[in-house]
């Protein structure tokens, strides 16, 4: 009896240090524990995407304080971390995950279960106003979402208005003294819904009091009355401006590798929608699962995460569409719905759809078509996609510089094309939302991150926008050369901050 229970004793000492040593030290062992690099994909000075091995950059202290809040809050219960290098996992999330991306993670966060999606390659999928939004209500962005609410990461108040003419004014109170400056000089416009509830950008820290003073804006609810005596304002606390600043993070130590992402690029012009009964029934089943919660159950753009969103959702009932290659003015063909449904609208709340069945998205643009009769009395203008374009040089870059300036895409963009132009703070669309240009330098393109994408969006303008077309103003040569200027200005940046990579870490494979 004693042999056996020595016998036991001794098993048991055994593999106990067997896992201690396989899991605890013969890992430190391994070369790959070790890495400090990944395979990371940067637009190169002449607008080409290369692959590269380039250091992982450690976290911000934003960024480490939002992984806190991601284990505190029991995230990667749900979530996984780890794109593993199996049979469709590098088509649907992206780049198959390499030892060096978790460089400065401890502990490691990859899970083991998959109850909600990997977030390996999440950042910059969405914009971070979607994220703001899934968090109040996972809902809102994911009708069929299992994921709880965490209404403690928000400030919640609620504040009486008044009338003042025509106008809809917050009634100042202690509550609003506490988070916002009160500064009139700086107006902080809100959109509430018809509920009214609206949301508050937070600080890039997180940190209160906001500079300036809310105004309400009744433009979202196009002239129907709002009969609510009070505003219930919405405002992420620190913790979730830390969580969503970490969350955009992930995936982005790889770079623009969504530019060169081959199941979402699409660039057919043969792509014909069914208009029958049974096509559109199916669309409505995919819109009401997967679109109703940002453009709404009308498809107006009023869906129940509109406030939370910048750019607001499209308006489908206008008709009105940015991303075409047709006439501007003129409807976009299917092939350009689908592009956009593909492909998503980089930077903003809508992403992309590539993991979709094709007979789902072709579905889904059968039913938008409904939401306004012009679809059924006019028909898109011939469209195409731009010709070849010509070679990138040093000398054409320069070319598109100069032309940049004497065409004044400054006034919008800046002068280094971040988006910061004297005009910018001005600018609305044709529904007067504020409508920021784009910050060129970040390399987010929401049409498309090729010369071809860019170079068709000079010619035909974003309708809706005030980017007007170029085709008239500037021969085909100077519309080509000002893409390829456009592209340089994202050479050798990360697509997070911005911010230029270290020359001397570049080691082209």
């Amino acid at each position: 009896m004693r042999s056996i229970t020595t016998l036991a004793a001794g098993a048991g000492f055994f593999f106990v240090t067997l896992a201690l040593f396989v899991q605890g030290v013969l890992p430190a062992l391994v070369p790959e524990s070790r890495a400090r690099e990944v395979t990371r994909a940067v637009r190169t000075d002449l607008g080409d995407v290369s692959w590269v091995r380039y250091p992982t950059p450690e976290y911000t202290a934003l960024q480490h304080a939002g992984r806190a809040v991601y284990i505190r809050e029991g995230c990667w219960y749900c979530h996984s971390q780890y794109v593993r290098p199996v049979a469709g996992e590098d088509r649907r999330w992206g780049p198959v995950s390499e030892p060096g991306e978790y460089a400065w993670d401890l502990p490691h966060l990859l899970s083991t279960r998959r109850i909600g999606p990997d977030l390996s390659r999440v950042g910059l999928k969405y914009g971070d106003d979607w994220h703001y939004a899934h968090h109040w209500n996972p809902r809102l962005t994911v009708p069929d979402s299992l994921m709880p609410r965490f209404p403690w990461l928000f400030v919640d108040i609620t504040a009486p208005v008044r009338r003042d003419g025509e106008r809809l004014v917050l009634e100042v109170t202690g509550e609003l003294r506490r988070y916002f400056s009160l500064r009139g000089d700086r107006p902080i416009t809100l959109f509430p819904d018809a509920g009214g509830l609206a949301f508050v950008r937070p600080r890039p820290d997180g940190a209160f009091p906001i500079d300036g003073v809310p105004v309400i804006d009744l433009t979202a609810l196009r002239g129907r009355p709002f009969s609510e005596s009070s505003v219930r304002l919405v405002i992420p606390k620190a913790d979730l401006v830390a969580l969503v600043s970490y969350i955009q993070r992930l995936g982005t130590s790889r770079g623009v590798w969504r530019d060169v992402f081959a199941p979402q690029m699409t660039t057919t012009t043969d792509v014909a929608i069914a208009a029958d009964a049974a096509t559109r029934e199916h669309g409505r089943a995919v819109y009401t699962r997967r679109c109703v919660g940002c453009h709404g159950r009308d498809g107006d753009g009023n869906g129940e995460a509109a406030t939370f969103l910048s750019p607001r959702p499209r308006d489908f009932t206008a008709a009105i569409f940015k991303f075409r290659s047709t006439p501007s003015g003129s409807l976009p063909t299917d092939a350009d719905l689908f592009r956009t449904v593909t492909r998503g609208v980089r930077g903003t709340a809508m992403p992309t759809w590539h993991e979709l069945p094709m007979e789902d998205r072709r579905a889904v643009i059968a039913f938008i078509k409904t939401f306004s009769p012009r679809w059924r009395d006019e028909k898109p203008e011939p469209g195409g996609l731009p010709a070849s374009p010509p070679p990138a040089s040093t000398a054409l870059i320069e070319r598109g510089r100069d032309v940049y300036q004497s065409a004044k895409c400054w006034e919008c963009h800046g002068e280094h094309g971040r988006g910061d132009g004297p005009s910018a703070a001005q600018l609305r669309d044709d529904f007067e939302f504020p409508i920021r240009p784009t910050d060129f330098t970040r390399g987010q393109f929401k049409a498309g991150a090729t010369a071809a994408d860019i170079f068709r969006a000079l010619t035909v303008g974003l309708d809706g926008t005030p980017m007007p077309s170029f085709a008239d103003s500037l021969p085909d040569e100077e519309r080509w050369a000002v893409a390829y200027y456009v592209l340089s200005l994202s050479a050798w940046t990360d697509p997070l901050t911005g911010q230029r990579l270290n020359a001397r870490r570049r080691d082209t494979e």
